[in-house]
């Protein structure tokens, strides 16, 4: 398959915020533990020897992201950064594999078209491996979660399950699983259709929602748990309840014309897994409910 050469995408994407998540970590939680008890996982020369030839020599491995969807991937306090599970398992892999990760941000419904260019290596934004999308890129499943339903704090609307959204207004991502899962559910609504708004990205959902110009947001569960747990939302939003709809697993998107990157990256997550530097990052995000034991390629379909 064809690259797009490292300094055309420079320019190419000279107009947004570049973060960098180093080899040697990024803006997280701290650990609980003495420095001496945080797992670890070095080089495996092995691994980097399967990158291919022009990510070995720049030393970079870009990774596509839309980054308002706390605590997968978010902006952190400064703005700039992008902090979260997705850095840390990016950040960790980059180890692993002896390169540096960066971190672009881009709207969600183009990081698969921009890794299947060649203009990201790799897309990570709690993305769930469908078999439409799976036709177009690789996945290295990483994660599991479903989808759960947010209401307003108090649920004025009485809102209990996904069939209780007949009638009303729910907001979504555009180009998520949730919108799938909302023309699905439509079948469950004779005479009361469901009004389904999409935005450019989860926090303009939101917006709709805190505002009182929607009933209801559809996010995955650890999304969710987040924004009804964090003390700046958690005044705003509830779930509606701890259902989750049609759980799947998240993958780390690569081209298919680079099955090489693709089998380094999962060897990659399994030397992660065994290290128990996986299960650590996921527990200082709280989203350890979400943790996979084995990792599969396009779910193994």
């Amino acid at each position: 398959m064809k690259r797009v050469s490292r300094r055309a995408s420079r320019s190419a994407y000279a107009v947004l915020v570049l973060i960098i998540a180093t080899a040697g970590g990024c803006a997280t939680p701290a650990s609980s533990g003495p420095p001496g008890d945080v797992p670890k996982a070095g080089l495996d020369a092995s691994l980097h020897d399967r990158l291919p030839p022009a990510i070995q020599e720049s030393g970079i491995l870009r990774i596509g992201t839309d980054a308002s969807y706390a605590p997968m991937s978010s902006f952190g306090p400064d703005g700039r950064t992008i902090i979260g599970v997705e850095p840390e398992i990016g950040a960790a892999l980059g180890r692993v594999l002896g390169v540096r990760v960066t971190f672009v941000t881009a709207d969600f419904t183009t990081v698969l078209p921009s890794v299947a260019r060649g203009e990201f290596d790799l897309g990570m934004s709690a993305i769930t491996d469908t078999p439409d999308r799976a036709r177009k890129v690789d996945f290295v499943n990483y994660f599991s979660a479903g989808t759960s339903i947010l209401v307003q704090r108090g649920n004025p609307a009485g809102i209990t399950d996904i069939q209780d959204l007949c009638g009303r207004t729910v907001a979504v991502e555009t180009g998520t699983t949730q919108v799938d899962l909302l023309a699905r559910s439509q079948g469950n609504c004779p005479g009361r259709r469901i009004t389904v708004t999409t935005y450019p990205t989860n926090s303009d959902a939101l917006v709709q929602l805190r505002t009182g110009r929607a009933h209801a947001v559809l996010n995955d569960l650890p999304p969710a748990i987040h924004l009804v747990n964090d003390p700046r939302t958690r005044v705003y939003y509830q779930l509606a309840s701890t259902t989750q709809y049609e759980p799947g697993l998240y993958g780390i998107a690569v081209d298919k014309g680079e099955p090489t990157l693709r089998d380094a990256v999962q060897g990659a997550c399994e030397q992660l897994i065994k290290a128990g530097v996986y299960s650590r990052i996921l527990a200082e995000w709280g989203v350890s409910e979400g943790a996979i034991a084995r990792v599969s390629i396009n779910s193994d379909r």
